[in-house]
């Protein structure tokens, strides 16, 4: 095979992940048949045709799905190999690939910010998803570190906790289940609950908290939107189960209680793991040591409005 450029490669992946020229000329800032070029280009330099076109859009042939694959492991090698020769300069820099669940996008940002003003040559790339879609990121190499809860089993992860994760039943304060004392598990079944759909953390522990109190699960909307599920608590419409990270400004401005409950609130952890089998670039080893050392402080500052509501009920229940 003749010797190929790295734009070439570059206009190939475009094209696959968009499924088409145009796109792809959008991304790159470029025209349309400047992206053509190169795809021709790299087609005669591999010996045989890489795409073809099924109806508006663009296709792998068997011999471009594998040019892409190794595509992808020469570009981002190559960015590593800039990224190492920069750290020998003493500057971290380079594109920080990060996967989080859902939650954990209220969580990141404050540690994202700290992060990259103190090291401005690093570009970000988040990624944000529910469980099983991180962890599928994580298993192709789309993203060098992932943030969640309990490390996949299916994958063999460098794991470390870095903070605590409160998640709570929570309410509007006019809810009739406020005026309560005590609120049991045998209370929310009769309520209407509002959930998160299947593959997410928070759905995961109540399914557990349920079925360890011998009690059947009764939804009453399950929604894949954590904003959505707010929108319902504070106009009086249900109770929620949620991470207390997405309700962090509904609790500043009195929107949403925790309900008084022996089970409120469940505390889990955050992890940031790496794959073990897959070197980590130098920007996410400094990232993952940042997160490390500050993530409990960020989450200390972050949670305060809730540390106070949570001050009034029993301490926290410790999720297994």
């Amino acid at each position: 095979m003749h010797h190929a450029s790295f734009k070439q490669l570059q206009a190939l992946l475009l094209v696959a992940r968009h499924d088409s020229v145009s796109r792809a000329a959008e991304a790159l800032h470029v025209t349309q048949p400047a992206v053509s070029l190169q795809l021709r280009m790299l087609e005669e330099a591999a010996g045989t045709p890489l795409t073809r076109k099924v109806g508006r859009k663009i296709q792998l042939t068997a011999a471009g799905e594998v040019m892409v694959e190794f595509a992808e492991r020469i570009l981002r090698l190559w960015d590593e190999a800039a990224d190492e020769v920069a750290a020998l300069k003493g500057v971290i820099s380079g594109t920080l690939r990060i996967g989080a669940i859902t939650t954990a996008e209220y969580l990141l940002p404050p540690m994202l910010v700290q992060f990259t003003t103190e090291r401005p040559d690093v570009r970000i790339k988040l990624q944000v998803g529910n469980r099983n879609e991180i962890v599928n990121m994580l298993s192709k190499h789309e993203i060098d570190l992932a943030i969640m809860g309990t490390p996949p089993r299916e994958l063999r992860t460098n794991a470390t906790r870095f903070a605590r994760h409160p998640m709570a039943f929570i309410a509007s304060p006019a809810h009739p289940l406020m005026k309560k004392k005590r609120v049991a598990l045998a209370d929310i079944m009769e309520a209407n609950l509002l959930v998160r759909e299947h593959g997410s953390g928070t759905r995961t522990t109540i399914e557990r908290l349920f079925k360890e109190a011998g009690y059947p699960l009764r939804i009453g909307s399950e929604l894949s939107s954590n904003e959505a599920i707010k929108r319902m608590v504070v106009a009086g419409l249900g109770v929620a189960f949620l991470s207390v990270h997405a309700c962090t400004l509904e609790f500043e401005a009195g929107l949403v209680r925790m309900l008084p409950m022996p089970e409120n609130p469940v505390e889990a952890d955050w992890y940031v793991m790496h794959l073990v089998d897959q070197p980590i670039p130098k920007v996410a080893a400094a990232f993952q040591e940042f997160v490390i050392d500050n993530g409990q402080e960020v989450v200390r500052r972050q949670l305060g409005a809730f540390h106070r509501d949570a001050a009034k009920l029993r301490p926290a229940k410790k999720a297994r």
